[in-house]
């Protein structure tokens, strides 16, 4: 999706990869799904889109499309607690991989910037730009 400004034309991606504390493997289908629409909705809540999820049993995959206004960190800090908030209400099964210290998650994630052209593509490009002589 292109967000447009008065002076502007954006497509801003973040890949972002969350991991379960010691990489546990907690998570089963139903808790995906539910994962899923938690963060889906939380997205909406900062005009973002999740374009993509998936997931294993101690890990979590997302696309997310952003406005620039938007920071990243903000966002990752609201998907984490939000979700670990609603899971642990929703299903008690979650609780016993994370009773002493609370923390569904890992204190790490990972988060890439994504977009249309690989960077060699772009990289190609901007090489065969022509300086004025």
């Amino acid at each position: 999706m292109i967000r447009t400004g008065r002076h502007c034309a954006l497509v801003m991606h973040v890949h972002l990869v969350f991991v379960t504390k010691f990489r546990h493997k907690v998570f089963g289908d139903v808790h995906l799904r539910r994962m899923e629409e938690i963060m889906r909705a939380v997205c909406q809540d900062f005009e973002c889109e999740l374009v993509e999820f998936n997931g294993e049993d101690n890990h979590v995959h997302l696309l997310v499309n952003f406005p620039p206004r938007v920071t990243v960190t903000k966002l990752v800090n609201s998907l984490r607690g939000v979700s670990l908030r609603r899971l642990r209400q929703e299903f008690d099964d979650l609780t016993r991989h994370y009773w002493r210290t609370s923390k569904l998650w890992s204190g790490f994630y990972f988060a890439g910037t994504v977009g249309g052209a690989p960077l060699s593509v772009v990289r190609q490009y901007t090489e065969q730009q022509n300086w004025p002589r």
